[in-house]
């Protein structure tokens, strides 16, 4: 059983990740902004396409979770198939 403080650091550490999340999420919006009006460098098109990636691999995990009993099957999923979750959160599994 997981005492209080062990649930706080996991929450304030996926906190953090999630912040990080939201930060490659604005600077891949201000590259497509850029794209509008001036070609992009290859760097900044990987940028894009990583975090459209994760983008991705987000939704499928937020559908399951949203399920029935979700709470219980994404650790699964995630113990399946590591690659469900954003870039961000890959650590955690080899924790």
């Amino acid at each position: 059983m997981q005492t209080v403080e062990e649930i706080k650091a996991l929450l304030h550490r996926n906190k953090l990740r999630l912040m990080q999340e939201l930060s490659q999420s604005k600077e891949a919006m201000q590259l497509i902004r850029k794209s509008t009006h001036t070609h992009l460098t290859d760097e900044e098109k990987e940028k894009i396409k990583i975090q459209l990636l994760d983008i991705c691999k987000a939704i499928p995990a937020l559908a399951v979770f949203l399920l029935p009993g979700g709470a219980l099957l994404l650790p699964l999923l995630i113990k399946l198939i590591p690659d469900i979750l954003p870039s961000a959160f890959q650590e955690d599994i080899e924790e």
